[in-house]
């Protein structure tokens, strides 16, 4: 039987639930890309199934923040799904923070060691700084969930370089993510 994961590609193109904005940058873009690149990599791989939360670039979930993050839970928990993978662009007002971080909800859980693995496959494969795994319980997809979920922070928007590479190379990052993926179940 395929494993099941879900790719929740991060906010909404516009109404509630919007992302983050840098460098003429805008974070559900990137983040419906890296989604489609990576179910299209997962999907040639038999061992996996994956469903996506968003399946057009145009798709707006929920008519609030709420149920935004609700309707991608509930999608993932009704399927179900045996992983979810939430995709997000980072921001900071200072532009020379960069880097990936994955969020999980706590430590030495399988979501953990997946959060590492997939750290890993996007700065080998990208060259981001590692910013390590962190711990986040109060992220309501990594909360409500009802399977190991993570939540890959790729890059900072708003810092240059790595805009450069969300915009040059999202391939790389679903690439990097996919590595991270096959490195765990290795």
């Amino acid at each position: 039987m395929a494993i099941r994961i879900f790719i929740d590609q991060g906010h909404n193109p516009s109404g509630p639930n919007t992302g983050a904005e840098g460098n003429g940058l805008i974070e559900q873009d990137i983040t419906y890309a890296v989604g489609l690149y990576l179910a299209e990599l997962l999907s040639a791989d038999p061992r996996f199934e994956v469903r996506l939360s968003r399946t057009s670039p145009g798709e707006i979930l929920g008519t609030s923040n709420a149920t935004s993050l609700a309707a991608r839970v509930q999608a993932a928990n009704d399927w179900p799904a045996d992983y979810f993978i939430s995709i997000h662009c980072n921001a900071n007002e200072n532009p020379a923070i960069n880097g990936t971080e994955v969020y999980v909800y706590q430590e030495n859980t399988q979501a953990y060691w997946l959060a590492q693995h997939v750290l890993n496959g996007i700065v080998q494969r990208t060259g981001t700084r590692n910013n390590g795994v962190r711990v986040r319980p109060g992220l309501y997809v990594l909360r409500r969930t009802k399977m190991p979920a993570i939540l890959v922070e790729l890059a900072y928007l708003t810092n240059t370089q790595d805009a450069l590479r969300l915009e040059t190379d999202p391939f790389g990052f679903a690439q990097g993510i996919m590595n991270g993926i096959l490195e765990y179940f290795a």
